[in-house]
């Protein structure tokens, strides 16, 4: 029941190891979040993925497929939509996936049936004699998307999908993965918004300098950084020990002081009810209290505690194979 398999990818360009033995499993039907920083590997990972890449050293299989050995059968399977959108302004929605359609050696009458189908389906039947190039970003990205399913891929990848839409558009898409996945096709999604991941994944990766640091669902990640914490700010540094024993019984981790802000982080087990008893417990300790507020782990957190950095735009790890890289499986 897995769909993707990688299992030790390793890839260098020149004296940077882009990759250094990763590996990774997608089980048919679900979502994968592949995050990192820039330069991680994780565009060179779905570059070996989708065959557009060969890597130095490990495997790699689609459906079962090695990606080595048998290249054009894996790309059968396979869709990808790139970072930017692959559609020809000049055509009209369905003229753009009736050639998609042809490219697949489809007959004129099936790519046409086809792309009257995808259409529908994304609901750009409306829009869809219309010059792609007056469309709106989330129509496009919809649109480019459909174009990765012309060839009924079992196995989707997305690089980045909603980058740059706004917040309406970005929900339409969601909607799409959430369809899709829902209808059998498995994907694997880079983002860098991590509410993204969070929302779509069914379990998460996340790459650094080229290796695997942490894999696991949303929650499991979270979990790993403290869960649910309770943030006490103080009138003077001077009682954060104080505080900290105050409040221990409260805690199910070790508090962190912050002397500059004089705060007091505490992880417990659900912030639901435990402001009163904080509160309490403080007043009982004769610790003078300016604010008591909560906090519920992101994946922000996660990936700053993973890594020490916030995440950011990805422009890619590794040197193109080539014109339009990330559309070029099409």
């Amino acid at each position: 029941m897995t769909a993707v398999v990688a299992e030790g990818l390793r890839k260098r360009f020149g004296s940077t190891e882009a990759l250094r033995g990763v590996d990774l499993e997608v089980p048919r039907s679900t979502v994968l979040g592949l995050l990192g920083p820039n330069g991680a590997g994780k565009t060179t990972a779905v570059r070996i993925l989708t065959t557009l890449l060969e890597p130095d050293g490990g495997r790699a299989e689609i459906d079962g497929i090695d990606v080595l050995a048998d290249p054009r059968e894996a790309r059968s399977r396979i869709g990808l939509t790139g970072q930017y959108a692959a559609v020809d302004e000049r055509l009209t929605g369905f003229e753009n996936l009736e050639h998609v359609g042809r490219l697949f050696h489809l007959g004129r009458r099936e790519a046409r049936t086809r792309a009257t189908e995808l259409l529908e389906r994304f609901d750009l039947t409306d829009a869809g004699g219309r010059v792609s190039g007056g469309y709106s970003g989330g129509m496009r990205r919809r649109l480019d998307i459909a174009m990765s399913l012309v060839g009924d891929p079992s196995v989707l990848f997305l690089d980045e999908p909603t980058t740059g839409l706004d917040p309406r558009s970005r929900i339409a898409v969601w909607e799409t993965i959430d369809e899709l996945t829902r209808s059998g096709t498995t994907t694997l999604l880079t983002t860098q918004y991590l509410d993204e991941a969070d929302r779509l994944a069914d379990q998460i990766v996340v790459i650094d300098h080229g290796l695997v640091i942490a894999r696991g669902t949303p929650a499991d990640l979270k979990a790993q950084v403290g869960g649910e914490q309770v943030i006490v700010t103080l009138a003077d540094a001077a009682e954060l020990d104080a505080a900290a024993g105050a409040l221990a019984p409260h805690a199910c981790g070790e508090p962190i002081a912050d002397g500059a802000t004089r705060s007091l982080r505490v992880p417990v087990e659900t912030v639901v009810g435990a402001v009163p008893g904080f509160v309490r417990a403080l007043d009982a300790a004769g610790v003078p209290v300016v604010d008591v507020t909560t906090h519920q782990v992101t994946l922000d957190d996660v990936f700053f505690a993973l890594t020490g950095r916030p995440v950011e735009p990805d422009p890619g790890d590794g040197p193109p194979t080539g014109p339009d890289t990330e559309d070029s499986s099409r």
